[in-house]
């Protein structure tokens, strides 16, 4: 049986792709281990809740962190996922000399309503692998939440989902109450 080796791409040719129209600046894709990977369109049900979710944590966290909505991590060389919320350490400058690396994430969160199982499966594997201290997928189809944390290189091992009506504390945050139903429309 013949294997067919798959070449990878790190993030230096990623950008390149870019700069040279390889692939259009409006294209919506993003780069996860060494793949270049299309994004799912956003409906309604998913921007909106994406928006509600930003505001109160912007407001929540406000002088702690910093909210960054649908914009570039650097995982590795070979992942650079955009995630539709980032909480990241606060950069005077905003980031503008890099994308916030794992050790400046606070928490990572995908807003799902067609990608449930991906951001399950995929996301999860690479966000653990990468040492995010803390994942959630917000559920817009049931209004729930998923927690995942304890990265390890496997997977998190912690996971739990909580309903609309509770509370939830941030790893890294552990004094900030985080409603759940205000994460939602």
């Amino acid at each position: 049986m013949t294997q067919t080796r798959v070449r990878l791409w790190n993030i230096d040719e990623y950008h390149r792709m870019f700069e040279t129209g390889i692939i259009a600046a409006d294209e919506r894709v993003e780069l996860i281990e060494g793949q270049v990977i299309p994004m799912s369109a956003k409906n309604p049900p998913h921007a909106a809740t994406t928006l509600c979710a930003s505001d109160y944590l912007k407001r929540l966290l406000a002088e702690v962190a910093l909210v960054r909505v649908q914009d570039p991590i650097q995982l590795s060389q070979y992942s650079e996922p955009e995630p539709d919320i980032a909480v990241v350490r606060i950069d005077l400058r905003k980031y503008i000399d890099h994308h916030p690396a794992p050790n400046e994430v606070f928490i990572l969160i995908e807003v799902a309503d067609t990608t449930l199982e991906t951001d399950r499966k995929q996301k999860a594997l690479l966000y653990a692998k990468a040492g995010i201290i803390e994942y959630w997928i917000l559920d817009v189809n049931q209004r729930q939440v998923y927690v995942f944390r304890e990265p390890s290189s496997e997977a998190y091992n912690q996971e739990f989902i909580l309903e609309e009506d509770t509370t939830l504390s941030l790893v890294a945050f552990p004094e900030i109450e985080v409603q759940i139903s205000q994460l939602f429309p």
